[in-house]
Formats: structure tokens, sequence, C-alpha cells
């Protein structure tokens, strides 16, 4: 938590945006969630906990002069192997 000079707390944007890929629904297309999120392996233990049937996900940079790029992508068996990209 952040305080400004008049103790106004001071929301800090998350690091990344990232999409997922659940299923595919029955007319075969994808259905995909987005979320925001600071820390990619705790983001990947609540994946399997929520969605445990997800596929894939790409991690877009949320914050500085990158936003909107995509920074890597992971898949059920090829996780990321550190907090941060």
């Amino acid at each position: 938590m952040v305080f400004d000079g008049w103790c106004k707390e001071i929301i800090m944007p998350k690091k990344y945006k990232v999409i997922v890929k659940i299923k595919n629904k029955p007319d075969c297309t994808a259905y995909c969630v987005k979320y925001r999120v600071n820390d990619l392996i705790k983001f990947t233990l609540f994946l399997d906990e929520k969605w445990a049937e997800w596929k894939w996900f790409n991690v877009y940079s949320n914050t500085g002069i990158n936003i909107g790029k995509q920074l890597a992508n992971f898949t059920k068996n090829r996780r990321p192997g550190s907090r941060f990209v």
C-alpha cells in the first residue's frame, strides 16, 4: 500500500495483463478470460484451482512505455519459472 502526501491510498497498477484460454466452447470458439496480475507463479496456482482445464496464457505489459506488448506465453506443461518476466 502506498500513500501520497495527503495520506490517500494510491492504487498501483498491476504489472501484467494476462489472457487465458480455458477451453473450447461447443461451437469450437475459444473461451478466454482476462486478468491483471503481478506474480506469475501465484497466478498459475490460482488457475489450477479455479480453472483446472486451462490450456495456455499470454502475458502482456500493463505499465511503462511497452504497455500492451506481449512479453511471454505459457502452457499447462511449460509454466513460468519465476514470478516476473
